[in-house]
């Protein structure tokens, strides 16, 4: 029992070096004497924070109402509906720009039945972006959350009187915030780290993943490592905190 605890330790302890180890390549390879910015560095650093919390916004309004639904509805046509919803997920980031283009774009049925002339390269087609890319993994985490607290609860709730949106506000919301927590997570850095979708619909206004790929074109990696530090410590800190937290609450409701 013991060399199979050892064994299973062993293991693990290699596959964690191994994702880890791009880091130490990071450290190692960052010329800390000339550590510095590039022209349009933090104009991108304010872009991506600024239209990545816009985009989990709609994020929130857009997919805790579907995550709920599908967690505590059957209908005909569930399995088509996961499906709609792991689609954006499960499809090349530079495809899923070329769909929205065709979508949204000049040409597309909703650009031209709406009106959206000029909506590539916006700050509203960066938002959009981010949204198609990081709404399925918010709402499949939403939905574990909200599947994870008991049904009874709810009824009974909804025996004393409660409506069923006084329900969701005080008994499910609550006890499903810290997965919610955990997905909103999530959600922010697949937003923040977004590339494909937004290299195609949204070059301009540059966010931090295109800067990081005109400063590598442009001048070489010299001029990545700076702002690649910059996106780990903006990014990088949400998702730990809000992690952090939905262990330590599902700790103390343990105890």
């Amino acid at each position: 029992m013991i060399w199979q605890r050892r064994t299973i330790y062993l293991i693990g302890s290699l596959g964690l070096a191994f994702l880890i180890l791009p880091f130490f390549g990071l450290i190692s390879a960052t010329n800390w004497h000339e550590f510095h910015l590039v022209s349009g560095d933090l104009q991108a650093l304010m872009n991506s924070l600024a239209f990545t919390g816009c985009a989990m916004l709609v994020v929130m309004l857009l997919g805790t109402p579907v995550a709920f639904w599908m967690a505590r509805h059957e209908f005909r046509g569930k399995n088509i509906a996961e499906f709609l919803v792991l689609a954006p997920l499960l499809t090349p980031p530079l495809a899923m720009g070329i769909l929205l283009a065709s979508l949204y774009g000049p040409y597309g049925w909703i650009g031209q039945t709406l009106g959206f002339e000029s909506l590539s390269n916006t700050p509203a087609a960066f938002v959009l972006a981010q949204v198609y890319g990081s709404c399925p993994y918010y709402i499949v985490t939403a939905r574990a959350a909200f599947e994870a607290v008991p049904k009874e609860l709810e009824e009974v709730a909804l025996t004393l009187g409660k409506s069923p949106w006084q329900c969701f506000i005080s008994v499910t919301l609550p006890l499903a915030r810290l997965g919610l927590a955990a997905g909103l997570g999530l959600a922010w850095v697949r937003a923040l780290g977004e590339f494909g979708i937004v290299l195609i619909i949204a070059y301009y206004p540059q966010g931090m993943p295109v800067k990081l790929w005109v400063n590598l074109q442009d001048v070489g990696l010299r001029a990545v490592y700076p702002l690649l530090w910059v996106f780990f410590l903006v990014a990088m800190p949400i998702p730990l905190l809000l992690g952090f937290i939905s262990r330590r609450g599902r700790s103390i409701k343990v105890l």
